[in-house]
């Protein structure tokens, strides 16, 4: 059946396929070394209490069935293992069944993880590694020549990410129409990476290009994926680059690197190997591909409305498995950076003017003199969501509360999520306060005279000193 295999693609499945395993790494270990304060049995959001609440219908997932930390834990070790395996290429080992069934294994380990992991696994990389992890269980082993069935819907991944990337842009914030939003986004942005500060001060008319480029890279680019050779190679080269260029200009998890991953399955690099010899697929491999790919397109209506609608939304999935999804990033801008600044004091009565004592998170701005650190393709899950709260108390309604109860207790999980703690867990502060200001980057000249990248301003109280009820009141 030379119609459903593509030779010309076996380099690019075997990068394809080593890069989204060493990305599955990377998950499972964020997960692996942050669950236990962040949605363990004592964590800010239980598992426990959420399953409690969800049917299995909604949220498929093993903790459905049982959840202890202990077994959590096992889980995300064991996506670990696997995820490794894959990249030392363990399943060009197997029989081409056996090479599917490992690829299954991580996939629904980590749909186990997102379907329990409520608003700290509410990101859209999350639900793109499990769209693009399921499609890699279809893209077979050295046993056969790639699918082009598959290779198809990965591009249609791919399309959908830029493509609505660049529609929920044009329909939201002015300043994407304006050409301006880059005179904002490097310092507003979640979590700036080392060298957000330069991007921050590159001449205005830098700016307007680089938004321009991204408009023609997003809207234009992604259609000539469906064109013949060499074509489709080169737009998705020209992915690649912008995804690198936002790569150096902050910290986005893997959202960038699974982009780039998505498009390296898109190019033909025929030029530089000579394809193995490989058997014709299996007849149950062709009934089986081709069944999956009628439900994908099948089940794509939704996000494909959705891509048409006025009313677009990002990063929505349409079904619990989250196998066809929506995505897009940056509908608006923020132009000013407010961060929550949380601290502590063993005074027993607090005073405004007391010995106060700041928490230093590992990658959102607290120290003025700090510099910023590239994390990614690493998580850094409550950092996110610090920056969350500082735009709105509201996004930080169910978590905020939680985690002053625990550093007021000093819970070790906890404390290893930041970078810094002013108090040891054995003697933890007696109130916590949290207070909102307003960071700006520093002038060239500010930075030569302080050596302070960020400025930031007193904005209002976040939350008023705050101590833990006597244990007799804790619920």
């Amino acid at each position: 059946m030379e119609w459903f295999t593509a030779d010309a693609y076996w380099l690019s499945r075997l990068i394809f396929q080593r890069a989204l395993a060493a990305l599955y790494l990377v998950a499972f270990l964020g997960a692996a070394l942050q669950f236990r304060a962040l949605i363990g049995e004592r964590g800010m959001l239980p598992v426990p209490r959420y399953v409690a609440q969800v049917p299995f219908r909604r949220a498929p997932s093993l903790f459905q069935l049982h959840y202890s930390d202990r077994f959590f834990a096992l889980c995300a070790w064991a996506g670990c293992a696997v995820a490794v395996a894959l990249l030392a290429g363990a399943d060009g080992l197997l029989p081409l069944w056996g090479a599917m069934l490992l690829w299954l294994v991580p996939w629904a380990l980590y749909l186990s993880i997102v379907n329990v992991g409520q608003t700290w696994y509410g990101f859209g990389w999350e639900s793109l590694l499990l769209e693009v992890g399921f499609l890699a269980v279809f893209l077979g082993n050295d046993r056969v020549a790639p699918p082009v069935l598959v290779l198809l819907l990965l591009r249609w991944v791919l399309f959908r990410v830029e493509f609505g990337a660049g529609l929920i842009k044009m329909r939201g914030d002015a300043c994407w129409r304006k050409l301006t939003c880059l005179y904002f986004h490097h310092e507003t942005q979640p979590m700036p990476g080392p060298l957000s500060w330069f991007f921050h001060h590159l001449p205005r008319p830098v700016h307007r290009v680089e938004v321009a480029a991204n408009h023609v890279t997003q809207l234009a680019v992604p259609v000539l994926l469906f064109t013949p050779q060499p074509v489709a190679t080169g737009a998705a080269s020209l992915m690649i680059v912008t995804q690198l260029w936002l790569v150096l200009s902050g910290n986005f998890a893997w959202l960038n690197w699974l982009t780039i991953v998505l498009a390296v399955s898109a190019l033909d690099l025929s030029a530089w190997h000579t394809a193995p010899p490989v058997g014709e697929a299996p007849l149950w491999y062709v009934v089986v591909v081709t069944a999956v790919s009628a439900l994908l397109l099948a089940l794509s209506y939704r996000p494909v409305r959705n891509l048409l609608s006025r009313r677009q939304v990002m990063n929505r999935s349409f079904d619990p498995l989250h196998l066809v999804n929506a995505y897009g990033a940056f509908g608006s801008v923020s132009r000013v950076r407010q961060e929550v600044v949380i601290e502590g004091t063993a005074d027993e009565v607090p005073r405004e003017d007391g010995d106060w004592r700041a928490y230093e998170f590992k990658g959102k701005p607290g120290d003025v003199r700090r510099w910023p650190r590239q994390f990614a393709p690493y998580h850094l899950r409550l950092d996110w969501m610090m920056w969350f709260a500082g735009l709105s108390p509201a996004y930080a309604r169910s978590w905020f509360g939680p985690l002053v109860e625990r550093l007021l207790d000093g819970d070790r999980d906890t404390l290893r999520l930041l970078r810094s703690s002013p108090f040891p867990p054995d003697a933890p502060p007696a109130y916590i306060r949290a207070r909102l200001y307003r960071y700006r980057y520093t002038t060239r000249r500010e930075l030569r005279e302080t050596g302070a990248c960020w400025e930031r301003t007193y904005v209002r109280e976040f939350l008023s000193p705050t101590r833990l009820a006597p244990p007799a009141q804790r619920p």
